[in-house]
């Protein structure tokens, strides 16, 4: 018989992608990552990732912390994370598996709890474990187009308060208490509140997209109840395997993915095993609802290890 061809998104005049599953996901191919690509291969990165959610970059390994954050910044101002501090030197938000808040293993779209929460993540491996410890990335613009329409209609009408303080423990059997520790600690050093809607506008594309994940703490309007059972609706339509895909990391992988349109979560089955990643991340802006409201700010410190929080949100409207 003869090989199956490789599937390749032939659209783009500088890169080769090769789509890894139905619905999210490509590799980039034959690609050097570095700060000075030219700016046509720049676009074509931010054309192909809006496209498919999440780009895959194997063994970058010519990428350090400073060339990792200058290639970031091709793409837009890079920020720190609002309450973790960042990697000395840098913006970087590192994710240690040996410390307490190194496993991200909830789903959840990066920072939803500020008002103009971020556009683009790039993610850099930097230790990887001999097994397990690989990301599931899901589409949320898909899941939003797969919603029957009545769900759709009701989806459309719905906002939802984010924030950084909530249930750590929610979906999780038992939590270490290093882990604990750091979340009350670190992670929620400084509170912070957004409202958003449940469906926004991609500012690119166009596309509807359902606006989730566990910094979701209630949908505005309803009981405590109504809201778990709503979201977890929407939710398990979200994390659908046919919306997912899935990365087996080697060390100097590079994911990049659209934080408009994505949850991810990063699986925790490699015990004690060391996985080290660091990411940069790119300013956005606030989420648009179908009717043209733009998300807002309910809580906010009056100042974040970023320093840049009110220009941020200044510009974002």
């Amino acid at each position: 018989m003869p090989a199956a061809q490789t599937p390749l998104d032939d659209d783009f005049q500088h890169l080769q992608v090769r789509r890894i599953a139905g619905r999210i996901g490509g590799e980039v191919q034959g690609l050097t990552l570095t700060p000075d690509l030219d700016a046509a291969v720049i676009a074509d990165i931010e054309a192909a990732l809006v496209r498919h959610k999440v780009l895959f970059f194997r063994g970058q390994v010519q990428l350090d912390d400073e060339r990792h954050q200058a290639f970031g910044a091709r793409f837009g101002r890079t920020v720190a994370h609002p309450t973790v501090p960042a990697r000395e030197g840098t913006k970087l938000f590192e994710l240690d598996a040996s410390k307490g808040g190194g496993r991200a293993d909830s789903w959840h779209t990066d920072v939803t709890f500020v008002e103009a929460f971020p556009k683009i993540s790039i993610l850099r491996n930097v230790v990887a474990p001999a097994y397990g410890g690989d990301t599931v990335w899901a589409n949320t613009a898909a899941a939003y187009q797969h919603l029957p329409e009545d769900l759709k209609l009701l989806a459309d009408r719905l906002w939802a308060v984010h924030g950084n303080d909530y249930d750590y423990g929610a979906e999780r059997a038992q939590v270490e208490e290093q882990r604990l520790r750091h979340h009350k600690e670190v992670f929620v050093s400084d509170v912070f509140e957004a409202e958003h809607p449940l469906v926004h506008v991609h500012p690119v594309s166009g596309e509807r997209a359902l606006l989730l994940g566990h910094f979701l703490k209630k949908i505005i309007g309803l009981s405590s109840t109504e809201s778990a059972r709503l979201f977890e609706l929407f939710q398990n339509r979200v994390t659908r395997l046919e919306n997912t895909v899935r990365w087996q990391w080697q060390v100097g992988d590079i994911a990049m993915w659209d934080n408009r349109a994505t949850q991810h979560f990063a699986i925790n089955d490699y015990g004690n095993q060391p996985r080290l990643v660091r990411r940069v991340t790119i300013h956005g802006e606030a989420a648009v609802s179908v009717d043209g409201r733009r998300s807002r700010t309910r809580i906010r410190p009056e100042a974040s290890n970023d320093g840049q929080l009110d220009a941020m949100i200044a510009a974002s409207r």
